[in-house]
């Protein structure tokens, strides 16, 4: 194994974008409706927060990355505060591989590893299905094999 990172999906980006334009769109919508006068400012301000929305969605995806190396699985993500997790395959109790509804719809899942650790969150979300279900078996194996060393 190497120390090569491996990204995310980008459909995981173009979800997240949609859920901020949505968001902000509905509330532009609500505020022009309900609100009189200068307080119409609040459409802006919503529009403004979009675009906000929109430049940290694009800065977490670019922070998320793994790699696998020959005893332990690297997870790092964060845009402010940086995170690195090590998760030492022995010590993986099992893995979960999760999709909402609309994560299914465009073919992508998160992968979620347990350890003993009760603080453990080791998770990397937004990878394609396939890409998802092949971690998934090799995390599980190198798991068992390591597991078994002890």
């Amino acid at each position: 194994m190497s120390d090569d990172w491996r990204g995310i999906s980008r459909s995981y980006l173009a979800l997240r974008r949609l859920e901020v334009v949505v968001a902000a769109v509905a509330a532009a919508i609500v505020f022009a409706i309900f609100l009189n006068g200068w307080y119409r400012l609040w459409v802006l301000g919503a529009l403004a927060a979009g675009v906000f929305g929109l430049v940290i969605v694009q800065r977490r995806f670019a922070a998320w990355g793994y790699a696998e190396r020959a005893d332990d699985l690297l997870v790092k993500r964060g845009v402010l505060f940086a995170r690195l997790s090590v998760v030492p395959y022995g010590r993986m109790q099992f893995i979960d591989v999760t999709t909402s509804p609309f994560e299914r719809l465009i073919g992508i899942a998160t992968v979620r590893m347990h350890t003993a650790a009760a603080a453990s969150d080791a998770r990397i979300p937004g990878l394609e299905k396939h890409e998802a279900a092949r971690l998934r078996d090799r995390l599980a194996e190198l798991g068992e094999s390591q597991a078994a060393g002890i």
